[in-house]
């Protein structure tokens, strides 16, 4: 049965939901305070990655996070405050940071990356977009022998998770990667990724979505939601009000402020991230991801770009000059032939990763307003996981068997 839906949040994972349910035959309209330009699904690395099998609130990075906080250029900082919902969140990830529970994710995260890296398949197979694509794996690369013994544990996690995963030595690296000028001890070759150029493929989906018929409203944010027993009865925006039979709630780092008007709350944290584009050849044809500076590496459509940082702060868009800085010195120090260029880091951009205590997504309904959908949470994997985000929410949407199990990213969870 046909329904009126409506997505409130116009990222990768809006678009997605918007592209399955509107395949489905449902009337579509999707919602956004920005102009669809900007924002963390413009600004990523462009990475699908089933090699990211260890959630963020991996075990000891409570002691990381304590230890960078007093470093301005550490690629991972919480800015500490006297804020309830920041310290239900520490809370909740301080919970999350076991073993145990790291275990029982990493073939949930898995499962739903490698999901997700066949829809984008079918969409490129589809012949009704032209984006760039490639499958050439990820190097983990490693300048000391500490971090390159980690990552092959992670990588031999990943093998037993049925992964294709080598350990490479410099030597090898270089065969694959001749004239990048590597400067590293050796790096862990994960088979299963794919790269994309996201500022490329967002337009295009744009597109798609309004030729066929859904509604793009830009430049208009929900002011309230108006509760009519336990469904959403209408929406209320700063230009008019909106009807629907269901509501979706993709809003990323600012989806607990709204979720508020519901009397309800999912813990979320925007986690900052940043990227530098380097329009200059720097021979670079694998991504990679520099292991010590926890920074990215893509050679997209036409230029590299070099992004990184979690930044767990406020909702804001400050460029911490600083932190842009240790991206392009990692980037020098890993590349022996790059030279990143004065104007390449003053345009750098950042984006706000929406993360959950647990790191995983929530992608389910809620159990107190039957008619309101939350898909968000994915912090580093939003763009990974775009298409099976909007899958599932489609299968939701029309009461269909889920692709997967969708237990694990229950948005009541934390209830």
């Amino acid at each position: 049965m046909s329904k009126k839906v409506l997505i409130i949040g116009g990222g990768i994972i809006g678009l997605c939901t918007a592209y399955y349910l509107q395949k489905k035959g449902n009337k579509v309209t999707i919602i956004d305070k920005s102009d669809f330009t900007s924002g963390a699904s413009y600004v990523n690395a462009g990475f699908i990655t089933p090699s990211h099998i260890i959630s963020l609130a991996a075990p000891g990075m409570i002691n990381k996070g304590i230890k960078w906080m007093l470093n301005p250029e550490s690629p991972f900082y919480v800015k500490p405050r006297l804020d309830y919902d920041f310290l239900k969140w520490s809370w909740l990830f301080k919970k999350a940071s076991t073993t145990q529970k790291v275990e029982s994710a990493i073939k949930v995260i898995k499962d739903i990356n490698l999901l997700s890296k066949n829809l984008y398949e079918d969409i490129k197979a589809s012949n009704d977009f032209d984006f760039f694509y490639q499958h050439k794996g990820l190097l983990m690369c490693y300048q000391t022998d500490k971090a390159g013994e980690e990552e092959w544990t992670t990588g031999q996690r990943g093998i037993k998770e049925g992964l294709h995963v080598e350990n490479l030595t410099k030597k090898q690296v270089l065969k694959l990667e001749p004239d990048a000028g590597l400067n590293i001890k050796g790096a862990v070759y994960y088979h299963s990724d794919a790269h994309m150029t996201p500022n490329e493929f967002m337009p295009q989906l744009k597109n798609y979505l309004v030729k066929n018929n859904v509604t793009i409203l830009a430049n208009e944010e929900v002011l309230d939601m108006n509760l009519l027993g336990d469904k959403v009865s209408s929406i209320k925006t700063d230009k008019q009000e909106l009807f629907a039979d269901e509501i979706i709630v993709a809003t990323g780092s600012w989806s607990q402020k709204l979720l508020k008007k519901l009397n309800t709350t999912i813990p979320v944290q925007a986690g900052k991230g940043y990227r530098i584009n380097v329009s200059k050849k720097t021979g670079i044809t694998i991504p990679a991801i520099l292991i010590e500076a926890k920074v990215a590496v893509t050679p997209m459509n036409g230029f590299t770009r070099f992004a990184g940082t979690m930044e767990v702060d406020t909702i804001n868009h400050t460029i911490n000059t600083r932190r842009v800085d240790a991206i392009a010195k990692a980037g020098e120090k890993y590349y022996d032939r790059l030279k990143i260029e004065q104007h390449d880091i003053d345009n750098a951009a950042c984006g706000l990763r929406p993360c959950s205590p647990d790191g995983l997504p929530y992608i389910g309904r809620l159990s107190k307003v039957k008619n309101v959908t939350i898909a968000t949470g994915h912090a580093m994997m939003g763009w990974s996981l775009g298409p099976a985000t909007g899958k599932l929410v489609s299968e939701i949407i029309s009461e269909e068997k889920t692709s997967l199990n969708i237990t694990p990213f229950n948005p009541n969870r934390f209830d």
